[in-house]
């Protein structure tokens, strides 16, 4: 016991799992040896997550250089006397601290919520009698007795089976039930495959079992995910790292400015060191840009809320501005890019076939051969609908608006097909009532039933080679009995599955003088009645949405549990790759094809191919990496358990909302309410636009920096007086911030937003020509300041006179030059004066504070200003609406510059 192997208990033979594991299948273990293996296995759960204490972590929300800057600020508004301004900026560092620390802490969920997927109870065999316990009490070695409705409390190998099916979605993202049996597989199954195992946490869906326990806690596949979602490591977003590159750059360029005016004034000018240190504090004030922490998070909030009003939930506000620089989205296919209802699409019967129009459970649609309508339901096609629609035990309802199956998805298909043709349930069941039915069997592979009625049936629908193995005729297009073309059949069978469908066969023969049915009855001499293939199909939305996100330079990959064929098929139908067709679908690799790559070959196939199925938690993972080695902004989508790293370890991890587990919600960045792919590409556009609003701002709010600290420069390299204090330099600061800057984050996505590629991940915030764009203005501030200012002293006005003139350049400077930064390339009359009416109300609002910090007293006295004639705002407004033409002509020549590239 103490050398269990670590795997390939899907390759032992029952008898000798039993016998390495010491235990008993008739008795089970009895209480010596349950304590004992309770002492060297410990208990079925998983461990707690290791972490940092809330303390460290709360501190750790401080360790940012952003935060650096706003915390220099606080000391140097500290310095100078400011302390309801230094109370401010420190509350607002304050508040971003308490809403990170919230926010990792419940990104920490992820783990507890796997912890609690274990917690359940269990049904074992000890010491003879069959007993329920808690299920952290199970040890290698105990035997447990699974049924229909429980979750499996640990990793089994399964002993015996009746019937039995288990929901594995959330570890290995299989679309349907699973049937399961007892014998031994190939030693290099892959864990999707591996039909003689219960994992842990997973769902008996139908059916009973008994099984013996070979793994508990860590040791189980879940533990094994736990694990590798507790080593992933959450990468900073696009976002994060430009704002952390720009704001070391914004520090040194500071902190280098503020030592060289120092110097200059102390060594060039012999003014003192008071002075200097004072002017130095003026310089450092005034090129802080206070407000940008509170405007970022109030953008990105802004954009949290339109993306919840497109169906997508952000948990982590970064994640609104990384979907707009994804660059690869990997998708699951059930539910996300498909609908999750299974449909019939193509009908074969008596050598001809048909199609069958409408997807999903709704029974709208119609039959057609060769793309033109059927006038009328041929005898074939309609008795082949007639045994789907009888040899069923789905119910089909609508609720609400929306039709719904009760039973198997796969059954619901065939009921649905019946009804889109025009049979009536109701008129068929009545006269041909059922008498006596045969239940599917994993080891019989069919179904069957027996009616009554004027000529009573026996119907048989299952697998291909199940049914035809029964036949010994086939039904005719005149309905008399042909002889079997089992290659024909083989033939369909074959270009059906190249579509990707999933096939069910069916069969008739006499009822006559029968009450019940066995297996015998229905063992020889059945007439064939043709075929029905079916697929879960893609959403209508999800095609369009996969074109806008090509359109958009973003690739989609199909990340699957399913089946290659399958998912190749779903993929071409969908337009993942646009070099394959239905015909020709793109090529799938599956998880035991990765498994063989060595890491360069695995990097390649990970960024070249579009479809992976029957892939492990580890290989999503690795792709993930993969991608992201390559330099891609990745959206990674998932349900299940099996996805949680993958979420984790992504740049936008993106849950869904009605499937999916807790675990994958916890750690993922986004959820979606509606699980669809559609919903993904709202919010990539939303990301854009939301990224467009912070370079907006970010571009606008800098030249009142620059400005600023180019006349505090101008002056102390000529020994001459401040025009703006530091006081000034903050009510400057914060007030541009938040009433003019703030309504940046209102401005609406840009037309044509998703027709430009994605930005490179390594792409700097601001590209030079906003670089360039932000010195005119900031000069012009400059310029236009420092001239009012000392024409005032010219002509006999005061300092607090002339500073106040000063610090007008700034807030009507900054007031026309929002109205050209509304958007990065267009002039504010193409879009529109009153498309964000925000703006305007900012400008009054603007206009209202500088009003009171010039006219009344307490205001004077808090910020050294005056009251300054009407006739002196006649030059302020002259140096705003100078920026505002030099801006427009500057976007007007630059547009005319590129239209004559583009043209040749």
């Amino acid at each position: 016991m103490q050398n269990l192997p670590e795997k390939h208990w899907h390759h032992q033979p029952p008898a000798e799992v039993i016998g390495l594991l010491e235990a008993n299948p008739q008795q089970g273990l009895d209480a010596a040896a349950v304590q004992a293996r309770q002492r060297s296995f410990g208990p079925n759960a998983l461990p707690p997550p290791k972490g940092r204490g809330p303390l460290l972590r709360f501190l750790l929300q401080f360790n940012q250089v952003l935060v650096y800057i706003l915390l220099v600020a606080t000391g140097i508004k500290l310095a100078v006397g400011a302390w309801t301004d230094a109370a401010v900026i420190f509350g607002v560092i304050f508040l971003n601290a308490v809403i990170g620390f919230v926010q990792e802490s419940k990104a920490l969920g992820a783990l507890e919520a796997l912890a609690r997927a274990l917690s359940t109870e269990a049904t074992v065999l000890r010491g003879g009698q069959r007993q329920r316990i808690d299920a952290r009490a199970l040890v290698p070695g105990d035997i447990v007795l699974l049924a229909s409705g429980d979750k499996v409390p640990a990793d089994l190998r399964l002993l015996g089976v009746r019937e039995l099916r288990v929901d594995e979605a959330a570890l290995t993202g299989e679309s349907l039930p699973v049937e399961k049996h007892a014998e031994p597989l190939a030693a290099d199954t892959g864990l999707a495959d591996r039909r003689n195992m219960a994992y842990s946490s997973t769902l008996v869906h139908y059916g009973t079992a008994t099984g013996v326990v070979v793994a508990t806690g860590k040791g189980t596949e879940i533990g094994r995910i736990s694990e590798l979602l507790a080593h992933t490591d959450v990468l900073a977003t696009p976002l994060t790292r430009r704002i952390t590159r720009f704001s070391h750059w914004l520090m040194w360029a500071i902190l280098g400015l503020a030592a060289l005016t120092f110097a200059v004034g102390t060594f060039v000018h012999g003014q003192s060191l008071v002075d200097m240190f004072l002017a130095a504090v003026a310089l450092s004030v005034a090129m802080i840009p206070e407000g940008l922490v509170v405007v970022l998070t109030i953008t990105l909030a802004i954009g949290v809320s339109r993306m919840a009003k497109r169906n997508a939930i952000i948990r982590h506000l970064p994640a609104v501005e990384t979907l707009g620089s994804t660059t690869v989205i990997c998708s699951d296919k059930t539910g996300t890019l498909t609908r999750n209802e299974m449909t019939v699409q193509h009908l074969w019967a008596a050598g001809a076939g048909a199609e069958l129009s409408g997807v999903g459970y709704a029974p709208q649609g119609g039959l057609s051969r060769e793309g033109q309508p059927l006038a009328e339901l041929p005898p074939p096609l309609e008795e082949l609908l007639r045994a789907g629609l009888l040899c069923n035990d789905a119910v089909l309802r609508e609720q609400g608006g929306a039709w719904r199956i009760d039973g198997d998805p796969t059954e619901g298909a065939l009921r649905v097909a019946a009804r889109k043709a025009g049979l009536d349930e109701a008129a068929v069941a009545a006269a041909q009532p059922r008498l006596d039915a045969l239940p599917f069997e994993s080891q019989h592979q069919y179904m069957a039933t027996l009616h009554g009625g004027a000529q009573p049936l026996v119907y048989l629908k299952g697998a291909v080679e199940a049914v035809l193995a029964r036949c010994d005729s086939a039904m005719g297009p005149d309905d008399t009995r042909q002889p079997l073309d089992a290659d024909a059949v083989h033939a369909q069978v074959e270009a059906m599955a190249r579509l990707g469908l999933r096939v069910l066969a069916f069969a008739r023969r006499s009822g006559a003088g029968l009450a019940r049915i066995g297996h015998a009855e229905v063992g020889s001499g059945l007439e064939f009645l043709g075929l029905q293939g079916m697929i879960d199909p893609p959403r209508a939305e999800a095609v369009r949405a996969v074109q806008a996100c090509h359109t958009a330079g973003i690739r989609v990959k199909m990340i699957t549990g399913d089946h290659a064929v399958t998912a190749a098929a779903i993929a071409a139908e969908i337009g993942l790759d646009p070099r394959a067709s239905r015909e020709r679908p793109p090529r799938a690799l599956s998880g035991r094809q990765l498994e063989a790559l060595d890491e360069a070959a695995f990097e390649a196939a990970a960024s070249d191919t579009a479809v992976f199925a029957r892939v492990t938690p580890e290989q999503k993972l690795r792709l993930v990496q993969a991608l992201q080695a390559r330099g891609e902004v990745v959206a990674m989508t998932g349900d299940g358990v099996n996805d949680a790293p993958a979420l984790k370890r992504a740049d936008i991890g993106v849950a869904m909302g009605i499937t999916g587990t807790e675990v994958s919600k916890e750690a993922a960045a986004m959820v979606l309410t509606d699980d669809n792919f559609a919903s993904i590409e709202a919010a990539v556009e939303e990301g854009r636009g939301v990224f467009d609003n912070i370079v907006k701002f970010i571009s606008w709010i800098l030249p009142t920096n620059a400005g600023q600290g180019l006349v505090i420069i101008a002056a102390i390299l000529a020994a001459q007086p401040l025009p703006i204090l530091p006081v000034q330099a903050l009510w400057i600061n914060m007030t541009t911030a938040v009433l003019l800057g703030l309504t940046l984050c209102f401005e609406p996505r840009e037309a044509g937003i998703m027709l430009r590629p994605p930005r490179r991940p390594d792409a700097p915030i601001l590209n030079w020509e906003l670089v360039l764009r932000i010195l005119i203005v900031g000069v012009m501030l400059m310029a236009g300041a420092t001239v009012l200012f000392h024409h005032a002293l010219a002509r006999g006005l005061s300092e607090a006179e002339a500073r106040t003139i000063a610090l007008a350049v700034f807030a009507v400077g900054q007031s026309f030059y929002l109205l050209n930064m509304r958007s990065l390339r267009h002039s504010m009359w193409k879009l529109g004066l009153m498309s964000n009416p925000w703006i305007w109300v900012g400008i009054a609002a603007m206009m209202g504070s500088q009003w009171l910090v010039t006219y009344v007293p307490l205001m004077n006295t808090m910020f050294h200003t005056a009251p300054i004639a009407a006739s002196e705002w006649l030059p302020v407004l002259a140096v705003g609406l100078a920026i505002h033409l030099v801006i427009g002509a500057e976007k007007l020549l630059r547009k005319t510059l590129e239209g004559r590239a583009a043209a040749g």
